[in-house]
């Protein structure tokens, strides 16, 4: 059988198989331990189900227009005016997607052509490089240093830039770091976007979820920014809605107007009453029950960061964002894939390998946080004796 190149040389999506092996080995009776994708533990809050049910109930079951339904781009200005200090025209400037990564592609689509650069975060979100390759487009890494917080060195980025460069993509709160950018990082970010006329996509699905006295800026409010930048923003991990597949984009009308052409040929439109449900979530400040979610994912973040240091040989920093654990390795002579791969086979604790997000997490590997109780505390416990045996 004869298949494209471009399938047939790319790599599997490694959270999402880490996962899919966990769930087998469950299936097949092993008590195991998942803390690879990044899946909040809580159901969607019952509010979105209920409104989403009665959706369907009503027949509301039809394809919409490409750009989605009127009510839910009303809804999303209302979010972004409320909590991004972002006035959109939700006619002009909206446009639902299924989620971040569909967002990604059409967004990537409509700014680069087959041979154009494309830089991305060293480490970064592990489906970034494989959809620029799908593309047709070359991967530049620009590494997240330790020493920097896991910030770009402005030289360095400046340094990455070629005359085929059309595209930044960046994330903030950042997947797998946890750092999240202040307004002097993406003013640096914009000035160089700006200087040579490039587009940045910022992934900003975990812009609900920041830890402490940190607080998410989106770049496009930075002066110069707006017509050049494309956000993408899901409910995924904020309202644990991973499985609904909806978000949305909020970019310039002339970008909006382009992606609407995509989406009419790739997906026509996202499925309807799941609008319904992500009308309700951001409509108004979120509820009760979505706060006190957000309150419980950070005492097990701030448990989980906490535990890990008191494991010999092991690092992490409590993140700015997000809800992993980010974890060096301190032991010579193994590399992050022998032991993730040792962990789940021998203690039946799934994680991610630092190698998985790219070339200089090779000695870290990603957690995630927001598990039950339950689960992080045996999960913990089953690392430590797994660290004691190296």
């Amino acid at each position: 059988m004869i298949l494209s190149q471009r399938v047939k040389e790319s790599i599997s999506s490694s959270t999402v198989r880490i996962a899919d092996k966990a769930q087998r080995l469950r299936e097949q009776g092993e008590v195991v331990f998942d803390f690879s994708a990044g899946r909040a533990f809580e159901p969607t809050p019952d509010y979105i189900s209920k409104a989403t049910i009665n959706a369907i109930n009503n027949g509301d079951t039809h394809q919409t227009m490409a750009k989605g339904k009127t009510i839910y781009r009303e809804a999303i200005a209302k979010k972004l005016a409320r909590e991004n200090k972002i006035i959109a025209n939700p006619d002009t400037e909206l446009i639902a997607t299924m989620g971040c990564k569909q967002g990604l592609t059409i967004g990537l689509l409509a700014t680069m052509n087959p041979g154009d650069e494309v830089i991305v975060e060293d480490p970064c979100f592990v489906s970034y490089k494989q959809t620029i390759q799908y593309l047709g487009g070359k991967v530049v890494e620009v590494p997240l240093r330790e020493e920097n917080n896991f910030r770009w060195d402005k030289k360095e980025l400046e340094e990455a830039i070629t005359s085929r460069t059309k595209v930044i993509i960046m994330c903030s709160p950042h997947n797998p770091t946890g750092t999240v950018h202040t307004k002097s990082d993406l003013e640096m970010i914009a000035n160089i976007a700006i200087k040579h006329g490039l587009i940045v996509i910022t992934d900003e699905v975990y812009e609900r979820v920041t830890w402490g006295k940190h607080r998410h800026i989106n770049l496009s409010t930075i002066k110069g920014m707006k017509e050049r930048t494309i956000t993408l923003i899901s409910f995924t991990k904020s309202f644990s809605m991973g499985g609904w597949r909806v978000g949305f984009i909020y970019s310039s009308e002339e970008i909006i107007k382009q992606l609407e052409k995509l989406q009419q040929h790739l997906i026509t439109s996202v499925n309807s009453f799941v609008q319904i449900g992500a009308a309700i979530a951001c409509e108004n400040p979120p509820s009760k029950e979505v706060l006190k979610y957000w309150k419980d994912w950070e005492d097990k973040i701030r448990y989980v960061t906490t535990a890990i240091n008191d494991i010999p040989r092991l690092e992490c920093k409590m993140p700015e964002g997000g809800f992993y654990a980010w974890t060096k390795i301190n032991i010579p002579g193994i590399s992050s894939l022998e032991f993730t791969t040792r962990l789940l086979e021998e203690y039946k604790v799934a994680v991610v390998d630092g190698a998985s997000f790219g070339k200089t997490s090779e000695n870290y590997f990603r957690f995630t946080c927001v598990k039950s109780w339950e689960e992080i505390k045996e999960g913990l416990d089953r690392l430590q004796k797994f660290v004691e045996t190296l």
